[in-house]
C-alpha cells in the first residue's frame, strides 16, 4: 500500500511537499483501519488498493485547494478519520480536531494517533449541532471539513459555525453537485459564507472524480445557528 500511495501523491503533484514518511504512515493507518474494521463498522471499502485510493489519496487531493501549514482544522463527523487524520499525516503542522458523535470511533482514532506518533491531534465526542453552539469550538478554526453525503444546506449549517471569519469550509462532494450548490446559496449567505471556489480533481489510479466546494466565511454566523438536527432535517435553510 505504501508504494501505491507514494505514486499517487506524485500524480497529485505532492512529491516533495509532504513529509518523506507520509506514505508509510498513511499505509500503516490504512492497515490499522482494515484490522479494526473486522470488529467495528468503520468503512465499506475493504480492499487495500481501494483504501489507498478512495480514502488516502482522495483526502490528499485537498492539499491542492488550500494551504494547511500552521493552521487549524476541525473534521466534522470524522467517522474513521477522513479527511482529518490523513491531512494531519500529510501536514504535521496542521492542528486537527476530530469531531464525532460515537465515542468508540474516537477511542480508536486516539489510539491511531498515538501509534503513529502524531502530535497536535484532538478528538471531541459531541454532536456537531451542539458543539457548534458552544464557545469552546465556535468560530475557532481556520478550516472545517466534511466528507459526508448530507445535503450541502445541512452541511453548511453544521460546519460554518466552527469557522472563524476569513476561514474556509471544505465540503467534499461529487462532481455533479452544481444544482445542490445553487440550492444552498441562500443558506450559505445567511450563515455568513460565500462560495469561493469549486475544486475538481481525479483520484489517482481510479476513474473517480470529486469536487471540493470551498465556502469562505465572510461574516459571523448568527447566534441561533446551528439549529437542532431534527429541525434542520425538517426545514433545511
Amino acid at each position: 500500500m505504501e508504494e501505491f500511495i507514494r505514486a499517487g501523491l506524485g500524480e497529485l503533484g505532492l512529491a516533495g511537499r509532504v513529509p518523506d514518511n507520509a506514505p508509510a504512515l498513511l499505509a500503516r493507518y490504512g492497515e490499522m483501519l482494515l484490522e479494526k474494521n473486522q470488529v467495528m463498522n468503520l468503512t465499506a471499502i475493504t480492499q487495500p488498493r481501494d483504501v489507498a485510493t478512495l480514502h488516502m489519496l482522495d483526502c490528499a487531493a485537498l492539499l491542492g485547494c488550500a494551504d494547511f501549514a500552521g493552521k487549524t482544522l476541525i473534521d466534522v463527523g470524522t467517522g474513521a478519520g477522513f479527511p482529518g487524520m490523513a491531512l494531519k499525516i500529510l501536514v504535521p503542522s496542521l492542528g486537527v480536531t476530530l469531531l464525532d458523535s460515537l465515542a468508540k470511533r474516537l477511542d480508536w482514532l486516539d489510539g491511531v494517533g498515538a501509534g503513529l506518533g502524531l502530535e497536535g491531534l484532538e478528538t471531541v465526542h459531541q454532536r456537531a449541532e451542539e458543539a457548534g453552539r458552544g464557545p469552546a469550538l465556535r468560530e475557532r478554526f481556520d478550516f472545517a471539513a466534511a466528507r459526508a453525503v448530507a445535503d450541502l444546506r445541512l452541511l453548511c449549517e453544521l460546519c460554518l459555525p466552527f469557522v472563524k471569519v476569513g476561514g474556509r469550509f471544505l465540503a467534499m462532494k461529487g462532481p455533479d453537485c452544481g444544482g445542490e450548490i445553487d440550492a444552498a446559496l441562500p443558506a450559505i449567505r445567511l450563515l455568513g459564507g460565500e462560495v469561493a471556489a469549486r475544486f475538481d480533481y481525479s483520484v489517482p489510479h481510479t476513474q473517480v472524480t470529486h469536487r471540493v466546494v470551498v465556502v469562505e466565511k465572510a461574516a459571523p454566523t448568527p447566534e441561533n445557528y446551528p439549529r437542532r438536527w431534527a429541525k434542520m432535517q425538517k426545514a433545511p435553510l
